[in-house]
C-alpha cells in the first residue's frame, strides 16, 4: 500500500527549488540576513500589508514566538491538534473512513483537480499574496491555483449561487486582522489529505494577522451544520520567503500519479 501517498507527492514536487534568489526590495535586514522579527509592513493605504511569497510551516528553533491560539492544523490531518478530534456527523465521520480506507486516491489533488482552500493553506508549495485597496489574489504553486478576496464592500452570494471549487471570497480589516468569509465550496472539495469534508452549504472564516515581518498566523473557523455537530476553529503558520517567487507547476505533465493511487502500479 503506498500510505500517504498523496503526501510525498508534494514533498517531491517541491524538491526542485525555487525561482534563482534575487534580492527583493524592502526586506528589514540584521547583521546581514532577513530580520524576521522586524515590525510588519504597512501599505500605502495604511492596513497591514500580507503580501509577499509566504510558505506553510511549523515554528522551528530560534523564530519569534506566535501568540496563543487554536490547536495547529497540519496538512494530512486538520484535526491533528484537537484533543477529541473533529466533530463530525455520523454520515461526514463514515465518508472520512472510506477515504482513508481507499488510500485519498479521490483527493482531488491526486486528480490534479484544484485542491480545496484549507488544503492549499497547509500545503508545502508556497503561494503568493497580491495586496490592493479592494482586491486580494493569492497565487497557490501547488496546482496553479488562483484565488480573488474582494475587499469593495460587495456582499456573499445566496445560497443559489453555483458552487465553486475555491468559493466566493470577501474580506474586510478588523483592526489589524483581515477577515475572509467563503462561501459556496464544492461538496468535491477536501479539508485535508484524509479527506475531512465541507458541503455546499459550508462557511470558512479566516482571521489573518501578521505579527512581525516573518510571520502569518491564520485562523480558520470552518461552521458546516451538515457535516459537523459544532463549528471549530484551527490554526495555520506561514512564514515569509524572501529573494524568492512562484515556479511554473503543471499537475497533469506526465501524471503517473493515478495509477498507484488505484493500485495498478503497485507490486
Amino acid at each position: 500500500m503506498l500510505k500517504n501517498s498523496l503526501l510525498l507527492i508534494a514533498l517531491a514536487s517541491c524538491a526542485f527549488g525555487q525561482w534563482p534568489d534575487f534580492p527583493a526590495k524592502g526586506v528589514p535586514m540584521k547583521d546581514g540576513k532577513p530580520d524576521p522579527s522586524a515590525p510588519a509592513p504597512k501599505t500605502a493605504w495604511g492596513t497591514p500589508d500580507l503580501s509577499g511569497l509566504w510558505e506553510n510551516t511549523r515554528a522551528r528553533p530560534g523564530d519569534p514566538p506566535a501568540s496563543l491560539g487554536p490547536p495547529l492544523s497540519t496538512f494530512a490531518n486538520i484535526g491533528a491538534g484537537m484533543k477529541d478530534g473533529l466533530p463530525l456527523q455520523p454520515w461526514a465521520a463514515e465518508l472520512l473512513k472510506q477515504r482513508r480506507a481507499g488510500n485519498s486516491k479521490d483527493n482531488p489533488d491526486a486528480r490534479c483537480l484544484p485542491m480545496g482552500l484549507m488544503q492549499l493553506h497547509m500545503h508545502v508549495q508556497p503561494r503568493k499574496i497580491v495586496q490592493l485597496p479592494e482586491l486580494i489574489v493569492m497565487i497557490y504553486e501547488g496546482n496553479s491555483g488562483l484565488r480573488q478576496i474582494f475587499m469593495d464592500g460587495r456582499p456573499l452570494p445566496g445560497p443559489d449561487a453555483l458552487p465553486w471549487w475555491y468559493g466566493y471570497s470577501v474580506g474586510h480589516w478588523e483592526g489589524d486582522t483581515l477577515v475572509v468569509e467563503t462561501v459556496r465550496q464544492r461538496d468535491l472539495s477536501w479539508l485535508d489529505i484524509w479527506g475531512s469534508p465541507i458541503t455546499e452549504e459550508g462557511k470558512m472564516i479566516e482571521r489573518y494577522r501578521r505579527p512581525n515581518y516573518g510571520l502569518m498566523e491564520i485562523d480558520v473557523t470552518i461552521d458546516d451544520p451538515k457535516a459537523y455537530t459544532a463549528p471549530f476553529t484551527v490554526r495555520v503558520n506561514q512564514r515569509i520567503m524572501p529573494n524568492t517567487d512562484l515556479i511554473e507547476f503543471v499537475c497533469a505533465e506526465n501524471d503517473k500519479f493515478t495509477t498507484y493511487l488505484t493500485g495498478a502500479g503497485e507490486k
